[in-house]
């Protein structure tokens, strides 16, 4: 199996905490790790994992324009949010991060954890007109007490069983791919 490049963007923490659990469960011989800001060589890497936190519904600036970059990888796409995992806000996301791949990308999975929301944001909100659907309505507000004890040790079990899950993809895949040749 190849070494997986995981290389995030967090503001809050969410984003690094869950790019940490993954990277431990590929373990050090399997992956290296980087924050976004740091060096590392794409052209080094087959397998990406990517992990961001959104805003306005997509990636964040910074990995977009890293994922404009990747050609001919696998990808995983990992995110944090305030909003709820299953929630449209949430799968859309994900087709927005694919949408900014480059050529020749194949997304292998992908994992959201909900996350405490940065607190200049709610503040934002809570100041924002009632007619704005991320205004301080009960509903929001409840959202937003749900995701402020995220990420927490369940979002960690799942993104280890998520780590698994790629394997076994990946095994399977490989084990396909070479019964072809």
């Amino acid at each position: 199996m190849k070494k997986w490049l995981i290389v995030y963007s967090s503001v809050t923490g969410n984003t690094k905490q869950i790019a940490e659990v993954i990277y431990d469960g590929f373990g050090e011989d399997m992956a290296n790790i980087f924050a976004i800001r740091d060096e590392f060589n794409l052209e080094d890497y087959d397998n990406i994992a990517v992990g961001y936190w959104l805003t306005r519904g997509e990636p964040d600036k910074m990995v977009q324009e890293l994922l404009k970059k990747l050609n001919n990888k696998t990808v995983i796409l990992f995110q944090t949010q305030g909003a709820e995992l299953n929630s449209e806000h949430s799968i859309t996301a994900f087709a927005r991060a694919a949408s900014y791949l480059g050529e020749n990308c194949k997304v292998l999975g992908t994992f959201a954890s909900q996350g405490k929301i940065n607190p200049a944001m709610l503040e934002r909100r809570k100041n924002a007109d009632k007619n704005d659907p991320h205004a301080a309505t009960p509903r929001n507000l409840e959202r937003w007490q749900k995701a402020s004890i995220h990420p927490n040790e369940e979002d960690f079990s799942r993104a280890k069983e998520f780590v698994k899950s790629m394997q076994r993809k990946i095994a399977l895949r490989e084990k396909y791919l070479n019964m072809k040749k």
